[in-house]
């Protein structure tokens, strides 16, 4: 054996650590290499994508993506909504835009709730009471969901039949998974005081910030109506990339198998649901009663426009605002 001698430090002196602005550069660009590597590995869905939008009627097109703009000014008024202090506007909307591309780049959910979380703690919320808004905003969100398919079930009960998107076999063991997660969740609160405590201060918290939100009918209104409008305007986006690509479904079907085909990939960890969402839409709109070759083409130039094309220069905002210490 060799050995090797250590270089001496001073007393009193530790190693050099990475300024902080260079680790704030470094986070600047990464947003822009994530993406990179996003589109590499679906070049081939950008690439056909793309190709049934040039055959597209271009009106519908432009209302596709006008659309889909509105869908983060309905998220900012979602996350005004859901806190009771007034939050800068152009910020809150351009944080909206920079979060839907992080939301692209990390599994589902966790990009924008942590964009959304650094926003709110740099404007001055603190920590417990911008998780607690974050919470809430999730909570309507998925309530207006749900509460928006019920009703176009009840409005058109033979758009979809549910079985296409979850076959009966896979309730079973759904039903057991869960179960199994409500037991050691239990379990868990039941033996670690740690975790019990942490969870009941934080509904005590999270009760109290509803309850002030919703004093308030301003705040209320913006909660609430963003919740409804913004999966609305989702479910809109593919209807009018129907229209344009002449797919044979009623707009109100193509609607309810948009809002079946997210509410039963919600929880597929992939980033943006990338994948599970094209599969799922596809899956709807057939059962919807379109043919296979249309809805698989709707379906790419759909997520084209809501996903792909907001990409970069949402990446490029992103990468923005942290070197502005907006976030």
């Amino acid at each position: 054996m060799t050995a090797v001698q250590l270089p001496e430090l001073r007393p009193g002196r530790l190693p050099r650590r990475v300024p902080v602005r260079r680790l704030r550069q470094i986070l600047c660009l990464l947003p822009l290499l994530l993406v990179t590597v996003v589109a590499v590995q679906h070049r081939s869905v950008l690439a056909e994508g793309f190709a049934h939008l040039g055959t597209a009627e271009w009106p519908w097109l432009l209302a596709a993506v006008g659309a889909t703009c509105l869908t983060w000014v309905a998220a900012a008024c979602t996350r005004q909504g859901a806190v009771v202090e007034p939050l800068p506007k152009r910020r809150l909307l351009a944080t909206q835009f920079a979060a839907g591309a992080a939301n692209h780049l990390l599994p589902t959910g966790l990009g924008a709730s942590a964009v959304n979380l650094r926003f709110m703690t740099v404007c001055g919320l603190p920590l417990a009471r911008s998780s607690a808004a974050l919470a809430l905003y999730l909570l309507a969100e998925s309530i207006g969901r749900v509460a928006l398919l019920g009703a176009l079930f009840l409005a058109f009960p033979d758009a979809l039949r549910l079985s296409t998107l979850v076959p009966e076999t896979a309730f079973g063991p759904l039903l057991a998974g869960a179960g199994v997660v409500l037991v050691v969740a239990a379990a868990v609160l039941a033996l670690v005081r740690r975790v019990r405590s942490a969870l009941v201060s934080f509904l005590r918290t999270a009760l109290g910030e509803a309850r002030s939100v919703h004093t308030r009918p301003a705040r209320a209104l913006a909660l609430w109506g963003g919740s409804f409008a913004f999966p609305a305007l989702q479910a809109s986006v593919l209807v009018l990339v129907g229209q344009s690509l002449g797919l044979d479904v009623p707009p109100a079907h193509m609607a309810v198998a948009y809002l079946a085909a997210t509410v039963a990939v919600a929880l597929v960890p992939t980033p943006g649901g990338i994948g599970s969402v094209e599969a799922a839409l596809v899956v709807a709109l057939v059962a919807a009663g379109g043919p296979a070759a249309v809805a698989t083409a709707v379906v790419l130039a759909f997520r084209v426009i809501t996903v792909w094309l907001p990409l970069l220069p949402g990446a490029v905002t992103l990468g923005a605002l942290v070197r502005l210490k907006v976030i």
